[in-house]
């Protein structure tokens, strides 16, 4: 859900958007939960003429092409709600350049490690990395009354179910504990995909789409330099439907002028 309403995250993300806006961020590469290309290896990056091309897509495709994926360019596909409605809280006034990098259908965890791990070095060049999922997803479990009733997305008349509550603190510790000073290299990326072995992943997630963006923004963070020793803290979060957890985790911080 979270489909423009105002929110614990809404806030997080615009306050977030003003800070990378002030340090001169030159655009934005996102991977989101609702797209996904089917093939071997195959990635596609979203080309449509409409919203502009950004340059840096062609340099995405060559760079993941040259680390063995098939990656092809898509002028076809719509950006939908998990992508845009970030965008639109994050950067109010107008959003830079931005890429969408599509999942692959057979949802390999470290094949999207390894695209995370491609694209890190895009950070040290002032490019802001995005992964939109969802820690605890699974429209299965959700409750749906006071939403179809009274539009009423946030409504908590009773607590998340134990399963939920219980994963939910499972990511947050596997992210916040492996993105600390000294950790070891690749830490993040391999606590992160043991959290498909967790007993109650699949109460937390129904379908694998909304973890993959996790296993790529860690793959990012264990691939760029430095950033073993990089913090991740949770800044916001809400829950919706009962038992659909949005956390808000930002990884990294400003040391200058460039990120």
């Amino acid at each position: 859900m979270m489909l423009g309403e105002d929110s614990n995250s809404a806030t997080f993300w615009e306050k977030c958007g003003d800070e990378v806006l002030a340090h001169n961020i030159r655009g934005v590469i996102m991977m989101g939960a609702h797209w996904d290309a089917r093939g071997t290896n195959r990635i596609d990056v979203a080309m449509k003429p409409n919203p502009n091309k950004s340059p840096i897509a062609y340099r995405v495709i060559g760079m993941l092409n040259e680390a063995g994926f098939d990656t092809r360019c898509n002028d076809t596909f719509d950006w939908i709600h998990d992508t845009f409605l970030d965008l639109i809280h994050t950067f109010p006034g107008g959003c830079p350049p931005t890429i969408i990098i599509s999942m692959n259908a057979r949802f390999d965890l470290h094949l999207h490690a390894r695209v995370g791990s491609v694209v890190a070095k895009l950070r040290e060049e002032n490019y802001l990395v995005i992964g939109t999922g969802g820690a605890v997803h699974n429209l299965y479990r959700n409750h749906w009354v006071q939403m179809l009733r009274y539009t009423n997305n946030f409504a908590q008349p009773v607590p998340p179910d134990a399963a939920m509550l219980e994963f939910r603190q499972a990511a947050e510790d596997v992210l916040v504990r492996n993105c600390r000073k000294g950790r070891k290299k690749g830490a993040l990326v391999n606590a992160v995909i043991r959290l498909m072995k967790h007993p109650y992943y699949w109460d937390a997630h129904g379908t694998d789409d909304h973890f993959m963006a996790a296993c790529f923004v860690s793959g990012v963070v264990d691939g760029s330099d430095g950033g073993e020793d990089e913090e991740c803290v949770l800044g916001a979060e809400d829950w919706e439907l009962v038992n659909m957890s949005n956390s808000q985790f930002r990884i990294g911080k400003w040391v200058s002028a460039q990120a």
